[in-house]
């Protein structure tokens, strides 16, 4: 459902109209669209402002029906379609609305390009775990820590930071360990970076999540917990908004994982050939080193403690709070390895 109801509201009009009414309706909304709908607000078509003065060209008259003026054809979305899709289609086509219908072609929102593609402003933390030493990747990392490492000429921390910013999030709280003062001195409070940066200062390794215990002062919000070396094009914000709607107490993004076995595979029982498939494909969802956590979370982690993130969400699984998979499509890789680093790089 479009947030801006009342303004989209403004945008409807009747099939019954005249291009009188839809002048008059484009003047009310400013929306630059008409959303013409039937009783049950099914929608039958738009009209554009264009629309209406070829109209008039043609010789039609302000008391002209608005059927003669009307795009019965228009592209619409429905509401699971995401931000990013959205604004792919509209400039692809050219166009600057697109009207939001349910499975019953009943109009319930309208997306305006000026509105979508500015981002929302997220008051939530984004908590980056750039702790690790990354051994794998020696030397590489023997005077750098791991999220320093240059992706395209820009650090790997760097580019988390950039994407949540175009996410809409300002605040982000990095903890950090070894070589941590390399980090510190690269991004200090933030504000080079057009946001605010605090930092939780592990004494000593706490695992992907132990540092959460750090947090002094946590808002009463969901925190968005992220890998330090993981690269993406996720949209931090809409993986905050299906944890809110999920009513979950943890959110982990997954990606799906295939491999094929080389070899054709015999299924068997006792001594009888059940079935036999040539070179299958299996599948499983991985781990993506991203997750958001409700804050009562914090109140299971022993400050100073070394907690890995999997360990945490098992326990929260056995006290029987709902944890909850977000499924993935965009780019992501994890920087472990060197061969990681040159494929990122290319």
């Amino acid at each position: 459902m479009d947030l801006n109801k009342a303004a989209w509201l403004k945008s409807t009009l009747s099939i019954n109209g005249t291009i009188k009414e839809a002048v008059n309706s484009l003047d009310d909304s400013a929306l630059k669209i008409i959303l013409v709908v039937d009783e049950e607000y099914h929608l039958v078509g738009t009209i554009s402002d264009g629309d209406i003065r070829r109209a008039l060209l043609r010789g039609l008259t302000l008391m002209s029906p608005i059927k003669d003026v009307l795009n019965n054809n228009p592209l619409v979305v429905n509401s699971q379609i995401n931000r990013e899709v959205v604004i792919q289609l509209m400039m692809i086509n050219k166009i600057y609305q697109i009207p939001i219908v349910n499975e019953q072609n009943i109009v319930i929102g309208l997306h305006i390009f000026d509105q979508i593609n500015s981002p929302i402003k997220r008051v939530n933390s984004v908590v980056i775990m750039a702790g690790g030493k990354g051994t794998r990747l020696l030397p590489n990392t023997e005077s750098c820590p791991k999220p320093m490492l240059k992706i395209t000429g820009k650090p790997m921390l760097q580019h988390i930071i950039e994407r949540a910013k175009l996410n809409g999030f300002e605040k982000f709280i990095i903890a950090t360990h070894y070589l941590g003062k390399v980090i510190e001195e690269y991004f200090g409070d933030g504000r080079a970076f057009g946001v605010e940066i605090d930092y939780l200062r592990e004494s000593k390794p706490l695992g992907t999540a132990g540092a959460l215990g750090l947090i002094a002062n946590a808002q009463n919000q969901p925190l968005i917990v992220t890998n330090g070396d993981v690269i993406t094009d996720i949209n931090y914000g809409e993986l905050l908004d299906f944890h809110v709607n999920s009513i979950g107490t943890a959110t982990v993004a997954v990606n799906s994982y295939e491999w094929q076995i080389p070899f054709g595979v015999v299924e068997i029982e006792g001594l009888n050939v059940v079935r036999i498939e040539e070179k299958p494909i299996s599948k499983v969802y991985i781990n993506s080193g991203i997750y958001v956590i409700n804050p009562e979370v914090l109140a299971e982690i022993k400050s100073n403690s070394y907690l890995d993130m999997t360990s945490l969400l098992e326990n929260l699984k056995i006290k029987g709070h709902r944890i909850v998979a977000y499924p993935m499509h965009e780019p992501w890789r994890d920087i472990g390895r060197h061969e990681d680093l040159i494929a990122a790089n290319k």
